[in-house]
């Protein structure tokens, strides 16, 4: 359903009825099922990929997308000239997602840093750094970083390179990006409610990892 972007009501018929199969994804939403599932996974891919199962460094970034008129919250990105949501990831150095968190897209990334780095920093205790990019730079990520005890450095944009230029770390959470658009059912927000969106993401990328652990 991820991937395709298939709508509840016609799922294939080798599937129990729409019914059922909604109640359990919002029951495994709300009770964290998904996001339980999507860790463990995770941990396995990193021990596969010779890497302890904790973190020790992530990359942040945001990518803003148009939402569904049926949306409940919707924000307007001045820079991206765009309504809808923004989807706030911290990945591995692998691209695996640590931390997701969707807000509206008005929301800018340096506030959103007050909720995804306390958030990585009580999940992660061996994270000590993450890279991100200008948009994340100011007193207050620092504030954060100093009170979280993970650091944050900027990479910027080089200004005297024409043309695409891959960016040092940065190109790790836009590669993640780049897999989640795959889904169909991410490549815009077509749900009602925030927590539904964050749990396409945990989907999309359990997909991901059961594609690389087969």
């Amino acid at each position: 359903m991820s991937r395709t972007g298939v709508q509840w009501r016609y799922l294939p018929h080798d599937f129990p009825d729409w019914q059922s199969v909604y109640s359990y994804f919002r029951q495994w939403k709300k009770d964290g099922t998904l996001k339980l599932l999507h860790d463990v996974l995770r941990g396995k891919v990193r021990k596969q990929a010779g890497r302890a199962v904790q973190p020790t460094a992530g990359v942040l970034d945001s990518q803003s997308v148009k939402s569904d008129v049926q949306a409940q919250t919707r924000g307007y990105d001045a820079n991206k000239k765009m309504k809808g949501r923004k989807r706030h990831l911290l990945v591995d150095m692998l691209g695996l997602v640590l931390v997701a968190w969707v807000t509206t897209a008005d929301v800018q990334d340096r506030d959103a840093s007050a909720a995804v780095l306390p958030l990585a920093a009580e999940q992660f205790p061996t994270l000590v750094k993450a890279w991100a990019d200008a948009a994340y730079e100011g007193p207050r990520v620092e504030r954060i970083a100093q009170q979280t005890g993970v650091q944050v450095e900027i990479v910027k944009r080089s200004d005297t390179t024409p043309g695409f230029v891959v960016q040092p770390k940065r190109w790790v959470v836009e590669r993640t990006f780049g897999w989640l658009s795959r889904e169909r059912r991410l490549a815009r927000d077509y749900e009602r409610k925030e927590e539904s969106c964050e749990a396409f993401i945990y989907l999309g990328m359990i997909r991901l990892m059961l594609g690389r652990l087969a």
